[in-house]
């Protein structure tokens, strides 16, 4: 989502004739960390984050808006719509106690359904991985924040998926991050410092992969 917040801009060095946006930006990122923590249940999950917020390009000029870049992820439809529903009303509300010239305009970027493995193709699925790599290096996987096209395409088709990962983080210093509770600390995608191990990880993700390919198109498969 991209929220465009509107104001008088001016002369840094007379704010009173103003409406500065970059404040008004800046309350509402701040009253937007209130939606997960204040408005979703504690046996609920979202996450709102604020990944981008551009105003101004000179320390002397106040400028006359603001943008800012949302990213929303939800596992129930329900709770999605009640985090929208909360991103508006801060939205709007930020931008009257502002004194904007004219309302926010909110805009809805990418959006994708929710991924849910098949049970019956997953158990199918996980057999032939653990075959080929050992039953000790194929894990489930709990809930995942992240945001996948790839159940587009299940439903289009109207068939079975599974969606799986491959761990690219050495298996040593995994264990030792796991080991002292410092998981989270080491580098995911998009992060600059991410780098996944090229072997055993291209070797092992493609062995995976035509062995669940094979559960499916060998003589043995369902037709």
């Amino acid at each position: 989502m991209e929220i465009t917040m509107f104001e008088r801009g001016g002369h840094g060095s007379s704010p009173e004739t103003t409406v500065d946006p970059v404040v008004m930006a800046a309350a509402t990122v701040m009253r937007l960390q209130t939606v997960v923590s204040r408005e979703i249940a504690l046996t609920d999950d979202a996450v709102v984050t604020v990944g981008a917020l551009q105003a101004g390009s000179s320390a002397n000029i106040i400028p006359d808006q603001a943008l800012l870049r949302l990213n929303i992820r939800t596992y129930d439809d329900q709770v999605r719509d009640r985090v929208l529903a909360a991103i508006k009303r801060i939205a709007a509300g930020e931008a009257m106690t502002s004194g904007a010239p004219k309302p926010p305009t909110l805009t809805m970027g990418n959006a994708f359904p929710l991924t849910v493995n098949d049970e019956n193709a997953t158990q199918k699925v996980t057999r032939a991985p653990r075959e080929r790599v050992g039953d000790d290096q194929v894990k489930r996987a709990g809930l995942a924040s992240a945001s996948e096209d790839f159940t587009v395409l299940a439903r289009a088709w109207n068939v079975p998926s599974v969606y799986w990962l491959v761990g690219g983080t050495d298996a040593r210093k995994y264990a030792e991050a796991e080991r002292a509770g410092r998981v989270n600390e080491l580098p995911s995608n998009h992060s600059p410092e991410f780098a996944p191990v090229l072997d055993p990880t291209l070797p092992t993700g493609i062995e995976t992969m035509l062995a669940a390919a094979g559960a499916w198109l060998g003589p043995t498969a369902p037709k």
